[in-house]
């Protein structure tokens, strides 16, 4: 995904500011896509130019002005191309970035004790992850009906993903920490 058609997504479910967009980016989309506020301001300014989304400011009294984006047909289109197109995002959907792979990877370079200390504190990430998951579907389950239910399957298979990915995170850091410290006893 790039993050052009996350906001793209998003906005195709209703027109919303930028401030509206960064919140809902980071309580929906961001435990599986990370973005800087900055990041996506600069995208919204980039994908008006493209035609993908228009923009109106709002003037207000008493509060600052606002600015309403909203998704074009062009934009639409795009969307739907991203969508029906896998070839452009399969190739990547095993590839990932993980920091604590690649520190655990050279973790001989310190000692077992710092290795351990960064898992545990992985640990207590993918813990609350969990936890934050589980409140999500909570909500989900609670707010069901205010959304249309095509909409609803899939963000159920989305939390599905996540509570899978992060059941099995916490099974490997577990193990690792397990093993390592097996390893020190010998």
């Amino acid at each position: 995904m790039s993050l052009k058609h996350g906001l793209l997504g998003l906005l195709d479910y209703q027109p919303m500011t930028g401030y509206e967009l960064d919140k809902e980016f980071k309580r929906s989309l961001g435990y599986f896509w990370q973005a800087k506020t900055q990041q996506i301001y600069r995208e919204l300014d980039e994908m008006e130019q493209r035609g993908w989304l228009s923009s109106e400011r709002i003037i207000q009294n008493e509060k600052p002005n606002k600015r309403v984006y909203s998704i074009t047909p062009k934009g639409k289109a795009e969307l739907l191309d991203w969508l029906s197109s896998p070839k452009t995002y399969m190739k990547n959907a095993l590839q990932q970035k993980s920091e604590i792979l690649l520190r655990v990877y050279f973790g001989a370079a310190t000692s077992d004790n710092v290795t351990l200390e960064l898992l545990h504190t992985y640990r207590e990430e993918c813990l609350a992850n969990i936890h934050n998951m589980e409140k999500e579907k909570e909500e989900l389950a609670q707010n069901e009906s205010k959304y249309p239910h095509d909409i609803v399957k899939y963000w159920k298979l989305t939390l599905l993903s996540f509570e899978i990915l992060s059941k099995a995170r916490l099974e490997w850091v577990e193990k690792s920490i397990a093993l390592l410290d097996d390893m020190n006893e010998k």
